[in-house]
């Protein structure tokens, strides 16, 4: 493997996208997000708020907003190529297609992680600048576990980007699985809990059980994931996952979610070049 040609290609990634203006377009984006949330996240006490309460209201702002842009940022990223006919010429030009998928993934993943570190780390640094007692390795591993959640969904797009033939498909099996994910999986999950327990007993005070069978489908899904990591490693900030009354099991550890998250990326990336070495170009 040449390490040279796929340096290549990640900066040919690189910037294309700086000329699109999605490197900008997107810190500020998160940049302006994160202060907005934190100013006015507390309804009749508009006020900065420290970086812990402003990562709580950025979950599920990130869960929502992170898969969407790392989709949309590898969902074209073969299929692209191959419909320019450019594909082919890099084919030629003696470049294997494991370096084509690592050069593309590692200029995307790039883009994404800068965008992340950039505009969650300006707006971070605005409310640092106006609160008191400010805990930058709680925000850090925000940060951290943001960036993995949106590597798990670019490996997802570059796998989509292999299995269509047309760009268009490939946007709408995006779309779908970004339905999947953010919707169906979720109100499967919530199902499952409505069908084990009575939520007429249950009052803001109360400790529920919840079956184990209702964590581990939460498992499959990297959203949850990745909202349990950061309530596992920032626990004192947000101890409970929905609504705030089901705790989480305790041999949920801040390794094993981790873990499942890199497993995601790893997955679908080798799936990726599997279904990208069988394609007829």
């Amino acid at each position: 493997m040449k390490s040279n040609i796929i340096i290549s290609i990640a900066k040919k990634e690189i910037l294309d996208n700086i000329r699109n203006k999605w490197v900008i377009i997107i810190s500020i984006m998160f940049a302006v997000l994160t202060l907005v949330i934190s100013y006015f996240g507390s309804l009749g006490n508009h006020g900065w708020q420290d970086l812990g309460l402003t990562i709580v209201g950025m979950q599920s702002l990130v869960t929502l907003l992170i898969p969407i842009i790392a989709l949309i940022l590898g969902y074209a990223a073969i299929i692209g190529e191959i419909e320019r006919g450019s594909m082919s010429s890099l084919l030629s030009l003696s470049t294997t297609r494991f370096e084509i998928m690592v050069g593309k993934f590692l200029g995307l993943a790039g883009v994404l992680c800068f965008t992340i570190f950039v505009g969650f780390g300006i707006g971070g640094l605005v409310i640092a600048v106006n609160v008191s007692n400010v805990n930058f390795a709680d925000y850090l591993a925000f940060i951290g576990a943001t960036m993995l959640l949106g590597l798990v969904f670019l490996s997802m797009a570059l796998f989509l980007s292999t299995i269509f033939t047309k760009r268009s498909s490939a946007m709408g099996g995006a779309i779908l699985l970004w339905f999947a994910f953010r919707v169906i999986l979720p109100v499967v999950s919530v199902g499952l809990l409505a069908f084990s327990i009575n939520f007429s007993t249950i009052t803001p005070e109360s400790s529920i059980v919840v079956p184990d069978s209702y964590h581990v489908l939460n498992l499959f899904n990297p959203t949850t994931v990745y909202s349990s990591l950061i309530t596992k490693v920032i626990g004192s900030v947000n101890s409970m996952d929905i609504m705030n009354l089901v705790p989480l099991p305790s041999w949920y550890s801040s390794g094993l979610l981790l873990g499942i998250l890199l497993v995601w990326i790893i997955i679908f990336f080798f799936l990726g070049f599997w279904r990208f070495n069988k394609k007829d170009i």
